[in-house]
């Protein structure tokens, strides 16, 4: 009998003070059985990234035609594809040329080598590649949890996660 995904629920309060944007944010996601909470909470922060009203979790991991996350316009045409962890280059390659812009979101110890070995990503324009650190990778796991309440600050460039189980500080390193 196959496993079945987990779900998790998150209430996402983001407080970017840098850009005076407000929001909150009812997030449900599936952990697929595969999957581990550190990608779990990386999804969360990716979403927190490229917020928006229309940006939705996919089936990523049951799907490997879809990314982590998306956000399409009112008649279905994809406008933002993001990716998380280190994607295979053709499949962001393609999905720079369906639509205005692609993000990816790194993680992990291998990440420096991955984008070295990605030569193709770094010839997309409309291509962002975000690695965020192990430390924070480590931090936001011990912030998980089924029902989650978290708090997202944003000041002076500086992000601090916020929940039940004490606080993280992301840190992000452009790439591309």
């Amino acid at each position: 009998m196959a496993l079945k995904a987990t779900i998790y629920k998150a209430d996402l309060n983001i407080a970017d003070m840098d850009i005076h944007r407000y929001e909150d944010h009812q997030l449900t996601m599936a952990l697929h059985p595969s999957e581990t909470i550190e990608r779990l909470m990386v999804r969360i922060l990716a979403f927190a990234r490229y917020a928006g009203e229309a940006l939705e979790f996919t089936k990523d991991l049951f799907e490997t035609d879809e990314p982590a996350l998306w956000e399409k316009d009112l008649t279905g045409q994809l406008i933002q594809w993001i990716e998380v962890g280190c994607p295979d280059e053709d499949k962001v390659k393609k999905a720079s040329a369906r639509c205005k812009k692609v993000a990816v979101v790194a993680y992990g110890t291998s990440v420096d080598e991955w984008y070295k070995r990605s030569s193709k990503l770094k010839t997309l324009s409309n291509v962002e590649v975000w690695k965020i650190s192990p430390a924070t990778t480590e931090a936001v796991q011990q912030l998980c949890e089924r029902t989650m309440q978290l708090q997202l600050n944003i000041m002076d460039g500086e992000w601090t996660l916020i929940g039940d189980k004490g606080q993280a500080v992301i840190e992000w390193e452009r790439l591309q």
